[in-house]
């Protein structure tokens, strides 16, 4: 396990079409800071982990468990486990810190792109 790193020298999971995350594990939790193209819809889906996170940037209008809200920099969400989610980004996409726990074993089989820096400026 790599104690220190940064979100860029990640290689970026192609998670779904116009969706990234450049995934951190720990041994038991996963942080991934992940860019949503502009208006890219987020298929409904669950899963076991536990997942909470934050936007960055942009905006999303998520919906978790039949509950509806646009979400902007700064707000956060938690979606217990198993609870069905989907979402739209806004027009100009949407950069989102997500925290997973259990670590998301199932991004070990998604397809890695090439690096390249993720949307959010970082100062640095």
């Amino acid at each position: 396990m790599t104690v220190f790193s940064d979100f860029n020298s990640q290689r970026p999971k192609q998670v779904w079409p116009g969706i990234q995350a450049r995934a951190i594990n720990g041994e038991r939790m996963t942080v991934a800071l992940v860019d949503l193209d502009p208006d890219q819809p987020v298929q409904e889906h669950h899963h076991e982990n536990e997942q909470m996170g934050f936007i960055v940037q942009g905006e999303l209008t998520f919906n978790i468990g039949g509950e509806s809200r646009t979400l902007h920099a700064g707000d956060t969400y938690v979606i217990p486990s198993n609870v069905p989610h989907d979402a739209v980004t806004g027009p100009q996409g949407c950069v989102v810190i997500d925290v997973f726990a259990p670590v998301r074993a199932d991004w070990e089989s998604v397809e890695q792109v090439d690096p390249a820096p993720s949307a959010w400026k970082m100062d640095r």
